[in-house]
């Protein structure tokens, strides 16, 4: 098993993302046959009803997480929630999963997306460099 620190994560809801702060995080490659992840948040009690929504359901979510280092791509995964743990004010959210076998860069898909609305020279620049720092969703690649 590999453990790796958890610095951003997020769920990928009707083409919209849900950004969730972390107080602190963990993700644990488990290495073994059925190539499963755990993903641990501690967060804000403020979204245990949201995570319990989808303990209940079942419901598998796309998910993309930053590892390690702020200036790693974000990670995809496919993802169920398992559990929630109450901690006074806080909640400490198990979620289990794969990684996505098929990770695009995220760098060309924005500026491909970038370029096609358009942009250039300073322009494109500052757009880019936004992006990149706030990792916004991007147009589905055909």
């Amino acid at each position: 098993m590999k453990t790796f620190k958890m610095l951003a994560f997020d769920l990928l809801l009707d083409d919209e993302i849900k950004k969730i702060p972390l107080i602190d995080g963990i993700i644990i490659n488990q290495e073994n046959s059925h190539q499963l992840w755990i993903l641990e948040l501690f967060t804000s009690n403020t979204y245990h009803d949201f995570f319990q929504h989808f303990i209940t359901s079942g419901e598998v979510l796309d998910a993309r997480a930053i590892i390690s280092l702020p200036d790693n791509e974000p990670a995809p995964f496919s993802v169920v929630v398992h559990s929630i743990t109450t901690l006074d004010d806080k909640i400490s959210v198990l979620i289990k999963g794969r990684l996505k076998a098929q990770r695009k860069k995220y760098a060309e898909q924005l500026l491909g997306q970038l370029l096609e609305e358009g942009l250039r020279n300073d322009e494109l620049l500052a757009a880019f460099e936004q992006g990149m720092r706030n990792r916004p969703s991007l147009k589905q690649q055909k």
